[in-house]
């Protein structure tokens, strides 16, 4: 027996009857040798982690536009917090902490440059829309061609609120996503003076605590006593009313604050000429883009812009609409 298969019974023996089990996976689209260490969703895990677009995730906006300062969470240092708080609730309630955090570090690999500014200036240009968990389940499986399992791609296009994950891994991600968001962007909200501490609700302060640390812990242990006693995911009816009055109070102060300044025009501006751009000029898209744009140039394009980092993005758009300085 080796590793992977020492393994794989460890799963069935130790992990809850509802945890999804890798030697039971439904599998991928195209078959693969198994490895003899790593499981299936180990495999995936790694996959992701070697990944390009989860490399760009680093300069990438989480709420702060191009932040200067070294302490604001960027995309990346989002991800890691959601997988690190989704291993924490796995691991208590017996369930697949390396599916879990598969779903995890994969869940954002689509998000555009400049967060959810971005997404809404793509989702305004392309026909039908365009929405970052059906452009990280096109990472994974058409632009980067990772392979993944079945269970990982059901758990990345399914972390949205609306959505349902067929895993109870998946539901962990989805809930411990808003957990991780909710808490490290009203700590870097606090730290750009849009708020104070003591503008919070006072139902939050009360029932969550007064630290993001404070917080998180409060919602992991509350997940965690509530899909125990329940035997379904989720957090009790008082602490789910809570976050979602505290999600209403950070749309309005935070958010919005971010989202409807003067800069979430500006960016949908430079989002919109450069795609018209590229429209116009498709020979400037990189070839594996170019190489997409006769079969759909509205795809090709949204593939090439949702993939720059921000840094990147402004890099382009110099290039495209801002005169060079003439050297004599």
């Amino acid at each position: 027996m080796n590793i992977r298969e020492q393994r794989e019974k460890l799963e069935r023996k130790t992990l809850s009857p509802t945890a999804a089990k890798s030697a039971e996976t439904k599998g991928r689209k195209v078959a693969c040798e198994k490895c003899d260490i790593r499981t299936e969703f180990q495999k995936d895990r790694d996959r992701i982690t070697h990944c390009k677009a989860f490399r760009r995730l680093m300069h990438k906006t989480q709420v702060f536009i191009s932040p200067e300062r070294d302490h604001y969470r960027t995309r990346l240092t989002h991800t890691l917090e959601v997988a690190q708080i989704s291993r924490t609730a796995a691991r208590a309630l017996g369930l697949n902490e390396d599916l879990t955090e598969a779903i995890a570090l994969g869940h954002d690999l689509g998000h555009t440059p400049f967060g959810h500014t971005g997404e809404d200036a793509l989702n305004g240009l392309i026909d039908g829309g365009f929405r970052h968990n059906e452009q990280s389940v096109r990472v994974v499986e058409t632009l980067e061609n990772l392979n993944l399992t079945h269970e990982v791609i059901d758990g990345i296009m399914n972390h949205r609120t609306t959505c349902k994950p067929s895993t109870q891994e998946g539901r962990i991600v989805q809930l411990c996503d808003k957990i991780a968001y909710m808490n490290h962007d009203v700590d870097d909200a606090i730290r750009a003076k849009i708020l104070e501490q003591n503008e919070l609700p006072k139902s939050v302060l009360e029932m969550f605590g007064a630290t993001p640390a404070k917080r998180i812990d409060f919602l992991v242990r509350n997940l965690v006593q509530n899909s125990l006693e329940c035997g379904e995911i989720g957090l009790s009816a008082s602490a789910a009313a809570t976050l979602k009055e505290f999600r209403t109070f950070m749309f309005e102060r935070v958010y919005a604050n971010q989202l409807h300044s003067k800069e979430r025009g500006k960016i949908k501006t430079m989002l919109r000429l450069m795609y018209e751009h590229y429209l116009q000029h498709p020979q400037k898209l990189p070839p594996e883009s170019l190489a997409r744009f006769d079969e759909n140039p509205q795809s090709a394009i949204a593939d090439h812009i949702a993939g720059m980092t921000d840094r990147f993005a402004q890099k382009r758009f110099t290039e495209f609409f801002m005169p060079s300085a003439w050297e004599v």
